[in-house]
């Protein structure tokens, strides 16, 4: 299963500005530009991906949550419901 997700993409666009603005050795804009552009692809792919959802009444998508990413019910927990809005 691929760890490539919004949520990485998320971390690496937060890296990219803390490299940003690291004044001893800060990243080259053109670099992070670069970073941004295809940022803005994913995140335009990942639109698109919940307008599929919303149109085919799917459940979910890896890339938007990853299947293997159950949070931990605490003490006494056996379970959860999840309500959806259509």
């Amino acid at each position: 299963m691929s760890t490539n997700n919004i949520t990485t993409v998320r971390q690496h666009l937060l890296d990219t500005l803390a490299d940003l603005r690291d004044r001893q050795n800060p990243m080259d804009v053109d670099r992070a530009r670069a970073v941004a552009d295809v940022a803005r692809v994913l995140v335009d792919s990942a639109k698109v991906e919940v307008d599929f959802i919303k149109a085919s009444g799917a459940a979910g998508s890896e890339f938007l949550q990853p299947a293997d990413e159950t949070p931990q019910l605490p003490n006494g927990i056996t379970g959860i419901h999840r309500h959806t809005m259509k």
